[in-house]
């Protein structure tokens, strides 16, 4: 069958990116207490396309998902992305993919198991250079404001929060993204507030986590300074980006803070990352 896509094109303009957007796909990524979880994915995959030619085969976009979708995550996109590219002969492939993840979490006081979501994300590149992988993770917290605390005679206001957070890992011997477990990202941003958030609370455990938060109140700025110090002191992290955005419960507005580190290479890439 003729093949339109690969016809000339005289315009002579490449384009950046093309590719396919909101795929919802079945996938299994890394699991740090049970090895795999199954959870669905919306992907974007796109390559560059070389002003000659007239479009791209979108159809392989979809085929390579395919082949690769029973192990999503730091040690294999990398692979996924670079044979994307080599499959559609384009300088430059990215993939995105964004995703829930479960923990099981036990309440404070009752002991009540449940389960909780966590919108993760992955992106990966890779071009003539090299490649490139960051991993990110929302956290939902509680923060209670300290001045609040401090200025009041009884009682301070206390809102949901939530922490951002996108790293990149140093590149092990064989060029791999070293591993860092979202689990981990996800401890230090819940340490790093008030308060965790729960999907199931008895009585006696709201009872506990608004005590928790009382003992421990903090500002947006404690918050993200809390992250990006310990993410910071983590020799497997090159960069990373954490934005805290709390949604206030007496003002008519949001407060939020932003850490890049390295700044000067976080500011460069930003564009790169989410």
């Amino acid at each position: 069958m003729e093949d339109i896509q690969s016809q000339n094109d005289s315009r002579e303009l490449p384009i950046d990116l093309v590719g396919v957007s909101g795929l919802r796909y079945p996938i299994t990524v890394r699991d740090r207490a049970r090895a795999r979880q199954k959870t669905i994915a919306e992907l974007s995959l796109s390559v560059s396309l070389p002003h000659q030619y007239k479009g791209t085969h979108m159809s392989r976009f979809i085929e390579v998902v395919h082949e690769h979708r029973d192990q999503v995550d730091m040690e294999t996109l990398p692979a996924i992305v670079e044979g994307l590219r080599k499959r559609l002969d384009a300088e430059r492939a990215r993939v995105e993919v964004r995703f829930p993840y479960f923990m099981e979490r036990t309440a404070p006081s009752s002991g009540q198991k449940s389960l909780m979501s966590y919108d993760c994300r992955y992106a990966a590149q890779a071009d003539n250079d090299g490649g490139d992988f960051v991993v990110g993770v929302r956290v939902p917290i509680t923060t209670l404001c300290p001045c609040s605390k401090a200025i009041s005679d009884y009682g301070a206001h206390n809102q949901r929060g939530y922490v951002d957070v996108s790293i990149r890992a140093a590149r092990t011997a064989h060029g791999l993204p070293r591993m860092v477990w979202i689990e981990e990202l996800i401890e230090v941003a819940e340490q790093a507030g008030s308060a965790p958030v729960y999907p199931l609370l008895k009585r006696e455990d709201e009872r506990a986590v608004t005590m928790q938060a009382y003992d421990n109140p903090a500002f947006v700025e404690d918050v993200v300074r809390n992250v990006a110090g310990t993410l910071r002191a983590d020799s497997r992290i090159v960069w990373l980006e954490v934005r805290v955005e709390t949604l206030e419960s007496i003002h008519d507005h949001n407060a939020f803070a932003v850490i890049r580190w390295p700044g000067a290479a976080g500011a460069e890439r930003d564009g790169e990352g989410f």
